[in-house]
């Protein structure tokens, strides 16, 4: 029998077919091992944010220039993961997994992080439903409807959440784990021998990364949950998310370090704009203007895909595309069109730029996005094999937020409190995606919101009109927005979710003197 000695998990109905007790050793085996490295990355994040709230800019790294001039690539994909044209993503709830899997997309990932609310029963239903998927035992009866998995199914990758999150429901020797461990341990635990058994393999995609030493401690945990259960080195293939303005700086030493086990890099659109507006929170030039403002093709945006397409091509990995945030609404046939001309556009110009693959929010849109790569790729996998020599972009390019353009407007700052109250009573009663106004939000998108409000507060912005940007006129727009959302729910539902707790964690992190590092911090707070 394992020694489950200091270990303390959450009573749920599920715990004890999920955590087992072979399971619960591995988990807590593999926080023990790399706690103490986590914790120390993440205060090389603080004290590089000091550093960058003094004036310090990132730069590509002199000590790393050899990796960057090297002639090294990564493993070759596996089978399964060669053509990625679409890829669909969503939380692991039970009916989402089973749509989404029967898609027609190429790859679905199963998000544990920025489109699932972590309640602890979100987080152990979803552990089920993923084991189930990788056996093909994934089904649903639900209001006289069956749910059952075809017999082609697109390739299952799961996101585990950031090195930042703890997981308070898992208290290993009397601190809480960290999810990220949790999420990745009893999902390997519980499925790679099998996935590899039936011709496929644990995939994983990787979010929130700073540097290239947070990717060398995941290709160490990797290598650790490998040998620990006799599962041969490099079956895990990792896509790491760039969604971090500092990790853009980083792309080859991020492949570099997980090259046995990489699989490519995606670029994570929206976290990668919050990014910007949290690493430069005290710098006036890097003050973002309305959300809808800011495009993929605005210069700085641009030029972080391009290098992105560009370094993952010079190493053989794949280049992955951005979520398009606009969804169809099947009620509404206007909305639908506008919804499937943008993402349209958007695919086109990810497909021509050489991306090999994009990433899609709901099934009504694979064969939108679909339709733009295969005119691009034909009968191709892929278009790894298409250099991007004329790219070249430096530090300044990555960093010209300042040529992005737009304005700060009342609309704006009307339209991002409105988003992201609603978001945070959707997280707060347990579902981290929403559909609001037509645009799929995720935590990602509310921390665009969020980090431009206080942004616009901090530096005094001024509308057309010169009206300034204060804290006193956030609340006041607050309790505008409010009553906007009050209306357009209806007064039961309003009633029915917590928004008096969403106003209290948006004015904690659009108004607090400092910046807040993530919103799913304190709101984390308020979960069960």
């Amino acid at each position: 029998m394992p020694d489950l000695d200091g270990i303390e998990i959450s009573d749920h109905p599920r715990r004890d077919e999920v955590f087992t007790p072979e399971a619960t050793a591995f988990v807590a085996d593999l926080v023990r091992t790399f706690r103490d490295r986590r914790i120390e990355l993440l205060r090389s994040r603080r004290i590089r944010q000091e550093k960058f709230d003094t004036g310090l800019r990132p730069d590509f790294l002199p000590e790393t220039a050899e990796i960057r001039t090297g002639t090294w690539t990564v493993a070759p994909p596996p089978k399964d993961l060669l053509d990625r044209r679409v890829e669909i993503t969503g939380p692991p709830d039970r009916k989402m997994m089973i749509n989404a899997l029967n898609s027609g997309a190429k790859v679905f990932m199963a998000d544990f992080e920025d489109s699932s609310s972590p309640t602890w029963d979100n987080m152990m239903e979803g552990l089920v439903n993923v084991r189930d998927a990788v056996r093909r035992e994934l089904s649903l009866r639900r209001d006289g409807k069956s749910y059952t998995l075809n017999d082609e199914t697109a390739t299952l990758v799961i996101r585990p959440r950031g090195w930042h999150l703890p997981e308070k429901h898992v208290q290993v020797d009397g601190r809480p784990a960290a999810a990220s461990l949790v999420d990745f341990g009893l999902v390997f635990f519980h499925t790679a021998r099998e996935a590899l058994d039936r011709g496929t393999g644990p995939y994983f995609y990787l979010p929130k990364l700073e540097n290239h030493d947070e990717a060398r401690l995941w290709n160490d945990v990797f290598c650790h949950a490998q040998d620990a259960l006799s599962i041969p080195r490099g079956s895990i293939r990792a896509t790491v998310l760039i969604e971090t303005i500092t990790a853009a700086f980083e792309m080859d030493e991020i492949l570099y370090e997980l090259r046995e086990h990489s699989s490519g890099l995606n670029a994570g659109r929206w976290d990668y704009i919050f990014s910007v507006a949290k690493k430069f929170n005290a710098d006036s030039e890097f003050v973002l203007p309305d959300r809808s403002d800011v495009t993929m093709t605005v210069p700085f945006m641009r030029a972080y895909t391009e290098l992105m397409i560009a370094t993952c091509h010079k190493r053989g990995a794949h280049a992955i595309g951005g979520m398009a945030a606009f969804i169809p609404n099947r009620r509404d046939p206007g909305v639908t069109a506008e919804a499937l001309t943008r993402v349209k556009e958007d695919k086109r110009r990810e497909a021509n730029d050489g991306c090999d693959g994009t990433w899609v929010a709901h099934p009504d849109l694979v064969t939108v996005a679909e339709v733009e790569f295969n005119a691009i790729l034909g009968r191709g996998l892929n278009q790894i094999d298409r250099q991007r020599p004329d790219v070249l972009v430096s530090g300044d390019d990555l960093l010209a937020v300042d040529l992005t353009g737009g304005a700060v407007t009342q609309a704006g700052l009307e339209t991002n409190v409105y988003v992201c109250l609603r978001y945070l009573a959707s997280w707060l009663s347990g579902s981290g995606a929403a559909a609001i106004n037509n645009l799929m939000e995720d935590a990602a998108t509310a921390e665009i919101c969020r980090s431009q409000v206080w942004q616009w507060v901090r530096h005094g912005q001024l509308f057309e009109d010169e009206t300034q940007v204060t804290a006193d006129l956030v609340r006041l727009v607050i309790d505008e927005q409010m009553v906007v959302i009050a209306e357009d729910l209806g007064r039961d539902a309003f009633a029915d979710l917590p928004f008096e707790e969403s106003r209290r964690i948006f004015e904690q992190v659009a108004l607090a003197p400092e910046f807040v590092e993530f919103l799913t911090l304190p709101a984390y707070e308020f979960l069960d």
